[in-house]
């Protein structure tokens, strides 16, 4: 059985790069519009199916051109894609949220990083609901009590600043054009930084902000973009031996959601600097003057909510339903048989901790490709297992495993010739 699939996938490989890159760009367009359209369909929340009827007409269009400029010369070819993903970015982004802005739909997060910004702006203390063995105080009257805890870091309420000087969570002030704004410009200064061919950039680019697999978040949610693209901004310092500037970018992510914190572990056991020496001390050490400097204050004028927001929330101890229970194996099991909640996700950590560990230790060192392949496989392995979690959150490991495969693309004679002057050894 496993010969049979890998000898699938050897061979989808091989059709897939004997691909022009515009014909492969108009299959990612084709097939997102038929995301797009099925999600219009199917999804029972309102923002996500709106978003799915609006775009997939631009997907669909942005195939069709994709095909007609493949019959161009080459040089026309890069700025038709690059002219093609501009144009695809307002059709399935920008118009999309302009829209659901004016309708006041959105994910529930959005409402929550909009209020704590305006209470973070005003000088209060986000982290409000104090949970006690499953029996929570204060929460807010008028919203559902999910939409009382504020399960991030401090740092993400900054997306919510423009409520606290508009004294409104809506127009304007909504919190995804900050992070849609935030996540585009990040992305492009990485992108002009990352040492990779153009091709691969562009692949990078598709992905994280033009396919659903980012322009879905951007228009009805979005709290995920903004730290993919700071750690794709310290991948690209990472590769560029800045360990201070890795541990910087990661801070500030890490700062912000607990779900940057396994990129910058898997950061950590690769980088080196530009002598080839193991760093992982000095990004652990910007990283932690970061987070300590961030999370500190509130972690310790009220220890109990910060907890109760931050962690119990989100691992399901704080009595209250998380909406982020998707249809997922570990879900799935949970539901048939409630047991399963307490020894599933222990059982998956303790036998594929071993099994990683095992690989780790055969293979070390560890470049920064596989490690970014272990990270994506552990952590899909992680919310498949997961009893209460977003299936969104498959982005991180599919941004990651996209990653490795541009960080091995073949380098250029004068990269050749660089990583040979700074590995010469200094006499």
């Amino acid at each position: 059985m496993f010969v049979t699939l890998r000898s699938c996938r050897d061979i989808a490989t091989r059709w897939w790069g004997s691909l022009a890159p515009l014909t492969s760009d108009a299959w990612l367009y084709g097939g997102s519009a038929v995301v797009a359209f099925v999600m219009g369909l199917v999804s029972r929340e309102a923002a996500q199916w709106h978003w799915g009827y609006l775009a997939a007409g631009p997907f669909a269009i942005a195939a069709i051109l994709a095909l007609l400029g493949g019959r161009s010369i080459s040089v026309v070819k890069q700025r038709w894609r690059l002219l093609l993903i501009g144009c695809t970015f307002v059709g399935v982004v920008a118009i999309p949220l302009t829209l659901e802005i004016h309708w006041r739909q959105a994910q529930p997060e959005v409402a929550v990083i909009g209020r704590s910004g305006g209470e973070l702006g005003s000088g209060q203390n986000p982290y409000r609901v104090v949970c006690h063995h499953g029996h929570c105080i204060r929460l807010i009257k008028g919203v559902p009590a999910y939409e009382s805890f504020f399960p991030y870091f401090p740092a993400m309420a900054v997306f919510g600043f423009p409520s606290a000087v508009t004294h409104q969570e809506t127009g304007l002030s909504d919190a995804r054009i900050v992070m849609s704004v935030f996540t585009s410009l990040l992305m492009i200064f990485a992108l002009l930084l990352l040492r990779a061919p153009p091709e691969r950039k562009i692949r990078v680019a598709q992905v994280l902000v033009l396919l659903p697999t980012g322009s879905l978040f951007l228009a009805t949610g979005g709290d995920d973009m903004p730290i993919l693209a700071l750690c794709l901004l310290a991948l690209v310092a990472l590769q560029r031996n800045k360990p201070w500037s890795t541990g910087l970018v990661l801070g500030v992510a890490g700062a912000m959601k607990l779900t940057a914190w396994p990129f910058a572990l898997a950061v950590m056991a690769v980088s080196r600097d530009e002598l080839g020496r193991r760093s992982w001390q000095r990004v652990a050490a910007a990283m932690g003057a970061v987070l300590l400097a961030v999370i500190a204050p509130f972690a310790v004028r009220n220890p109990g909510a910060f907890v109760s927001n931050v962690l119990a929330f989100p691992l399901g101890l704080a009595g209250v339903q998380s909406p982020a229970a998707s249809p997922l194996p570990g879900h799935l099991l949970t539901a048939w048989w409630p047991p399963l909640r307490h020894v599933l996700l222990p059982g998956v950590f303790v036998v594929g901790g071993y099994f990683v560990l095992r690989y780790i230790r055969r293979n070390w060192p560890l470049d920064i490709s596989r490690g970014l392949r272990i990270l994506a496989v552990v952590m899909t392995v992680v919310i498949a297992s997961a009893s209460a979690t977003r299936l969104g959150y498959l982005i991180y490991p599919l941004n990651f495993w996209l990653w490795a495969w541009v960080l091995d693309a073949p380098r250029t004679s004068s990269e050749r010739v660089l990583l040979l002057e700074v590995d010469r050894p200094v006499c």
